[in-house]
Parts: C-alpha cells; structure tokens; sequence
C-alpha cells in the first residue's frame, strides 16, 4: 500500500502536470489570436472572427483553472466552476448569434489558407490538450480541472467545425456549411454551461 509520502508526491507531480497542461494551452491561445485576427480582417470571415473569441474564452478560463491549482483549496472550487460555466454560457450566446447573423444577412466570406492551416492544427493539439487536462483532473479528483479539459474539447470540436466550413467553402463555395457546423457546438456549450454552474449549486 502506497505510503501518505507517495501518495502527496504523487499529487503534486500531478499538479504540476496541470499547470503545464494549462500553460501551454495559453500560449497557444495568445498566438492564436494574433493569427486569427490576421486571417478574419484578410477574409471577412465571422467564422474565424468567431472562433477567435473562442480563443478568448479558453484563455480566460486556463487563467482560473491555473489560480485554482495555485490555491488547490476547497473554497477556491465553486467560484472557479462557476466562472467557467459563465465562459461556456458566453461561448454558446455568441456562437448563437454569430450563426443567426450570418443565415440573415447570406455573408459569403472568402476562403483563407491561413485559416484553414490553424484551425487544422489548432483541432489536433487542442485534443491532445483535452485529454490530458481531463485525464489528469480526474486523477487528481479536480472537477476545475476536468471542467476546463472540457472546455478544450469544445475549443477542438470548435475548431474542427470552423476548419469544415472553411473547407467546404474553399473546395465547393458551400458558405452555409461553417456556420451550421456551428450548431452542434452551441448545443454542446449549453449542456456543459449546464453542468459547471449546476455544481456550484446555482440554478
């Protein structure tokens, strides 16, 4: 049977696999903004526009998984869960919108590379990303954790989505594909705002 020694080095050699976890997923959503900002202005794309305050999101709520690790305390669990569902609740608002706005007004934007080469990587390293935060959190017994692991997860379905519709667009001008493929996310973000606020206890 695994010693308290064992099992407390255990827990922080996990910990500190979180961390990491979390601060790679910052960088990659800081540079990613700066390039999805460039690629939205260069095609007119609400797509990408969107998919940028994705990445907004994700790093707003890598910020309070990492300052609830730091603290790893009891009383620092539900306000982070909640902020996190909100993050999941603004996410689907705006994607909503975003899909609602774009069938209105038949925008049709054009097809962009860099685009296309983001979202494509943006869709395997968020996966892999996921995985691990929702693996480790787990281990650790950390819904924080856990909760933003799924977080990536959308940001990778997210992704996955956008990189469709900008595909189909580019390939056959199908410019109604991305902003469908968008709704599957919506729904998605609802059920998890859903969950994270519910174990806060709020309605």
């Amino acid at each position: 049977m695994a010693s308290i020694n064992d099992t407390s080095e255990v827990r922080k050699l996990l910990l500190r696999r979180g961390l990491r976890l979390e601060y790679a997923t910052l960088g990659w959503n800081v540079v990613g903004l700066g390039v999805l900002a460039a690629a939205a202005i260069q095609a007119g794309s609400p797509a990408l526009a969107g998919f940028g305050l994705d990445s907004l999101i994700e790093i707003f709520a890598s910020i309070v998984v990492v300052w609830q690790l730091k603290g790893a305390h009891k009383e620092r669990e539900a306000p982070a869960m909640r902020l996190i569902g909100i993050a999941f609740a603004i996410l689907g608002a705006y994607l909503l919108i975003q899909v609602a706005v774009v069938f209105a007004t038949g925008l049709r934007p054009a097809t962009s590379g860099l685009g296309i080469v983001w979202t494509a990587l943006t869709f395997v390293v968020m996966l892999a990303l996921a995985w691990g935060k929702i693996r480790t959190g787990q281990r650790l017994g950390n819904p924080v954790l856990r909760a933003e692991g799924k977080v990536t997860l959308v940001d990778a379905y997210l992704a996955g989505a956008v990189l469709a519709g900008l595909a189909l667009n580019a390939l056959f001008g199908w410019w109604w594909a991305d902003p469908l493929a968008g709704v599957v996310i919506i729904y998605y973000a609802a059920v998890e705002a859903r969950h994270a606020l519910k174990h806060t206890g709020t309605p």
